[in-house]
């Protein structure tokens, strides 16, 4: 009877163990894994903590847990040593105009993401069509969601990567020679 005691005893223990939550993942290590495997098209976004959760099936989110510059540093800072991939910036173009009335501290986040992005070409567009150009993004290509303890609106940094080591002037260089080469090849008979 005892021994059926102490194996129930253990399968209770076993159960209940195995049903606690995984730890949330480190995100900087996520990101460290992540970043060799992502290419041009890809996406990384930096997010405040109202950010929806995504469906689409490239879209992989993971929680933080830290401020948003702190996030946003760490994956500029990873993207500058990689080889192969450079930022392109979006941000939220509501976000001038959310006033510290009505969430405080946004003129201060405005002033520190300012710096923080001072070396980099901002492209701002309206919230709506840049989740939209994300859910069609994440149908085709990997987009990775870090979200933040930010509570401020509109201040989530979007960052498209392209390629380091092709610029698209000389992506454009390059189409004008293909065209001009196609052209000047005499019709199929």
């Amino acid at each position: 009877m005892r021994k059926v005691f102490l194996f129930i005893i253990a399968l209770m223990a076993v159960t209940v163990l195995s049903a606690q939550p995984d730890p949330p993942p480190n995100w900087k290590a996520k990101v460290n894994q992540a970043m060799p495997l992502l290419g041009h098209r890809n996406w990384i976004l930096i997010v405040d903590s109202a950010y929806p959760l995504q469906t689409s099936p490239g879209v992989e989110t993971i929680e933080t847990d830290a401020h948003l510059l702190e996030v946003v540093q760490f994956v500029l800072e990873e993207m500058n040593t990689s080889i192969h991939v450079r930022p392109l910036i979006y941000m939220d173009s509501e976000l001038p105009f959310v006033p510290d009335e009505d969430a405080p501290g946004a003129s201060n986040y405005r002033r520190q993401i300012g710096d923080l992005l001072h070396n980099f070409p901002v492209a701002s567009l309206p919230h709506d069509t840049i989740l939209s150009n994300i859910d069609q993004a994440g149908k085709q290509f990997q987009v990775l969601v870090l979200k933040t303890r930010m509570t401020i609106p509109y201040t989530s940094v979007f960052i498209r990567l392209d390629c380091k080591y092709w610029s698209g002037e000389a992506e454009k260089r390059m189409r004008a020679k293909m065209s001009a080469a196609q052209r000047a090849q005499p019709p199929a008979q």
